[in-house]
C-alpha cells in the first residue's frame, strides 16, 4: 500500500487501538514481581506508543503531504521537471562574518576560480533597522581573470517558515546545483544571497510590511539590493535581480515580485501558496485591515489591480495537495504582460526532496530572464 493510502492509515490506526485494548487485556497477567513480567509490561507499552505515533505521523503526512511515496519519504525520488509556459522574454554594505564549504559540489576543489566562494553574510536594513543571517554564494566567474569589472545578475534565496537559511545549503543545495548548471552551459554565473524569509524571528512576518511592525517587504525589496550593489559587483537595472523560494519563500517569491516589479524581473515559487498565513506565528499582520489583508492576496491583486510586467515560475508536484492546484489556477488566469509557466514533476510531497528535482530546470529558467553580464 502506498504512504498516502487511506487503506493504509485505516490499518494502522486499527492496529493502534488493537494494542491499546490488547494492553488493557493482558496487564493484569503480568501484574507479578519478576524479571520476565517487567520486561513484557514495558514491551506492551512500547508496542502501543509505536503504533500510536506511527498512526498519528501517517495522518499528519496524509494532511499535509510531505511525503508522497515510501521513495520520497526515504528519499529515493528520480525524475526531471517539465516547464510549460512562455519563454524568456550610514552606506549600506554587507557585513560578512566568514566563508563556508561549498556543500555537495561536485569537485573537492577549494580554487574559488573553480567554485567560487560562499560568504557567511549579515544584511543590514539601513532603512528598516532590520537584519538577518544568511550566505552569498559567488560564482566562479566572479574570480576568474578578466572579469575583474565584470558585474552579475543576482537571486535573493528564500527558506519556507521557520528554516534555517543553511539548508538552503546543505539541504537545497542551491551552490552546487548553480555550479552543475554552469558547467553544463544551463545557467548564467548569477550572484546568490540566500536567507530566511522573515527578518524578524521568530515572528513570520510573511514578507509583509507590518503596521507599527517589521517592515519586511521594505526590507527584502529595498535594504537587501542595496547591501548587495554596495558590497559585490551586481548588475544594476531592470533585469538584474530575480527572487525564489519554497513554501512561505515562494509565497514571498511571488509577492515581492508583483509588489516590486522594478527590482524583481523574475519570481520562482516552490511549492508556495497564494495568500498570508495568518497564526500563532505572524500575530496581526494588517492592524484589522480589510483592505491590506487583500492586497497580501496574491490572487485578489491578479483579478483587482493593474497586473505587473513580470515573469513567474510556478514549481510543484501534482501531489503536493492543494498547491498545484492553486498554481494551475493561478497561471490559467494570468494576463500580460505578467507572464506564468509552470514546472511540475509527478510525484513527491512538500519537502525538500521534490525541490530539489524541481530545482535545475527552476534556476535554468531564472536565469533566462535576468540580464547578461557583460
Amino acid at each position: 500500500m502506498g504512504l498516502t493510502s487511506h487503506k493504509l492509515l485505516a490499518l494502522l490506526a486499527l492496529l493502534a487501538v488493537g494494542t491499546v485494548l490488547g494492553t488493557l487485556w493482558v496487564w493484569p497477567r503480568l501484574a507479578v514481581r519478576s524479571w520476565p513480567a517487567m520486561f513484557l509490561r514495558l514491551g506492551t507499552v512500547l508496542v502501543t506508543q509505536l503504533a500510536l505515533l506511527a498512526t498519528l505521523g501517517l495522518a499528519v503526512n496524509d494532511y499535509f503531504v510531505f511525503y508522497s511515496s515510501w521513495s520520497d519519504l526515504f528519499g529515493h525520488e528520480r525524475g526531471t521537471a517539465v516547464i510549460q509556459g512562455a519563454g524568456p522574454g550610514a552606506p549600506p554594505g554587507v557585513q560578512v562574518l566568514g566563508t563556508a564549504e561549498v556543500t555537495g559540489a561536485a569537485s573537492a576543489s577549494r580554487d574559488r576560480a573553480q567554485v567560487g566562494r560562499l560568504d557567511r553574510v549579515r544584511l543590514p536594513g539601513t532603512t528598516t533597522g532590520l537584519s538577518t543571517d544568511g550566505y552569498v554564494y559567488l560564482p566562479p566567474q566572479y574570480f576568474q581573470p578578466g572579469n575583474e569589472a565584470r558585474r552579475f545578475p543576482a537571486v535573493l534565496v528564500l527558506t519556507g517558515f521557520p528554516g534555517d537559511a543553511a539548508n538552503l545549503v546543505g539541504k537545497l543545495r542551491y551552490p552546487a546545483h548553480e555550479l552543475d548548471l554552469l558547467r553544463t552551459g544551463a545557467m548564467k554565473p548569477t550572484v546568490l544571497v540566500l536567507m530566511r524569509p522573515s527578518p524578524s524571528m521568530p515572528r513570520d512576518s510573511e514578507c509583509e510590511d507590518v503596521p507599527g511592525g517589521p517592515q519586511a517587504q521594505t526590507y527584502f525589496a529595498t535594504d537587501v539590493p542595496a547591501d548587495l550593489r554596495a558590497s559585490y559587483r551586481v548588475l544594476d537595472g531592470g533585469n538584474a535581480l530575480g527572487v525564489i523560494g519554497d513554501s512561505t519563500g515562494g509565497y514571498c517569491a511571488v509577492k515581492l515580485g508583483m509588489t516590486h516589479p522594478q527590482t524583481f524581473a523574475a519570481a520562482v515559487s516552490l511549492s508556495g501558496y497564494f495568500k498570508a498565513a495568518e497564526d500563532v506565528t505572524t500575530g496581526d499582520l494588517f492592524a484589522g485591515s480589510a483592505q491590506r489583508r487583500q492586497l497580501a492576496d496574491l490572487n485578489w491583486r491578479l483579478a483587482h489591480l493593474p497586473v505587473p510586467a513580470l515573469s513567474v515560475l510556478l514549481a510543484d508536484s501534482k501531489e503536493d495537495g492543494g498547491t498545484y492546484a492553486d498554481s494551475s489556477a493561478f497561471a490559467a488566469a494570468a494576463r500580460p504582460p505578467l507572464v506564468v509557466a509552470q514546472a511540475t514533476v509527478d510525484s513527491g510531497g512538500h519537502n525538500f526532496t521534490t525541490w530539489n528535482r524541481l530545482l535545475p530546470p527552476s534556476l535554468s529558467w531564472l536565469s533566462a530572464h535576468l540580464g547578461d553580464p557583460a
